[in-house]
């Protein structure tokens, strides 16, 4: 993927160039290994700024909401799908975008990486299919299919699904996988051992909502965990508190996320927050036929009303 910048800085010059975009959003080198940031163009000159490559997990679609500036961005498969969303749900007009299409073949995981040494990790490199990674002392060579992130292992919709004008050659999709096999584990525990794997699993939420933060669904101009008249959820890490605000926020995403895995990435404790969206995301799939961001031509199962709904559930 190292190869696309050089076509990607090309059509963003040349879109600020001819004043068809106000900016265009992008990523530039971060500040530590692994991390590269979010960066909006609005010069020629910005542009040098851009970089793509393995560490641009960051879903940049998450920008987008009620802005009014004619706008270019680069997306990925996933953040092409959440800007579907966000026409769909009316927070940004078609229009107003100039997609650059990224086909895409993963992004590395920071938290996987990062387990697998003991110092401090000072660079880590990435050419073809090969990430080098080097620190105070070592310097290690892995593949990279060993380091995606989890969302990135499970992909199918690796190609952007709405674009103005692509950077490369669409990739070859992956197929027969199964997607859903971590759910499928879950779902067959017994209640008391699903109670057992979620408690464990967010012992270590400290609440500091970067997993929110990260999402491009969670646009509320409140979010329910700051409304105090009434106060639906405690502010503090007690775990009754912590499961209701993952809980709540998870059927907010249902028929809404794309799992472009932003959540788990953000989170500073590397706690696996997918596991509760892809359960939805799995019933959506099940229940609707229905995966997010597709079509501009539908709306989410949750917001729309059919006759031939499922109601087995109604007594």
């Amino acid at each position: 993927m190292l190869g696309y910048i050089d076509k990607i800085k090309e059509t963003s010059n040349r879109l600020l160039k001819e004043s068809k975009v106000d900016m265009v959003m992008c990523f530039r080198k971060g500040t530590v290994p692994m991390i590269n940031e979010p960066y909006f163009a609005k010069t020629p000159d910005d542009v040098d700024h851009f970089v793509w490559d393995s560490n641009c997990g960051i879903n940049l679609a998450n920008y987008l909401a009620d802005r009014e500036e004619k706008i270019g961005i680069v997306a990925k498969g996933c953040d092409s799908r959440n800007i579907v969303t966000h026409i769909i749900e009316n927070k940004i007009k078609r229009e107003q975008l100039y997609i650059i299409g990224v086909p895409c073949r993963g992004m590395i995981d920071k938290h996987t990486i990062s387990d697998m040494f003991e110092g401090e990790i000072k660079e880590v490199t990435e050419e073809g299919s090969k990430i080098t990674v080097k620190g105070d002392g070592f310097k290690e060579t892995l593949d990279k299919k060993d380091v995606l992130q989890g969302n990135c292992t499970t992909c199918v919709n690796r190609n952007p699904v709405i674009y103005d004008e692509l950077v490369a050659d669409l990739v070859e999709e992956q197929k027969d996988l199964d997607r859903y096999a971590d759910v499928h584990k879950i779902e067959s525990m017994s209640p008391g051992e699903k109670w057992k794997y979620f408690d464990d699993l967010l012992s270590n939420c400290i609440r500091c909502y970067a997993c929110r933060n990260a999402c491009p669904l969670c646009y509320c101009p409140t979010c329910f965990v700051d409304e105090h008249r009434p106060q639906w959820v405690g502010k503090s890490i007690d775990p009754v508190d912590t499961r209701t605000f993952h809980f709540l926020r998870a059927y907010h995403c249902a028929g809404r996320c794309t799992d472009c895995g932003a959540c788990e990435r953000a989170c500073p404790m590397g706690i696996n927050v997918r596991m509760f969206t892809r359960k939805l995301e799995k019933d959506c799939m099940e229940l609707f036929g229905w995966e997010a961001g597709l079509t501009l031509e539908e709306r989410p199962p949750l917001d729309t009303y059919r006759p031939e709904d499922p109601d087995d559930f109604i007594k």
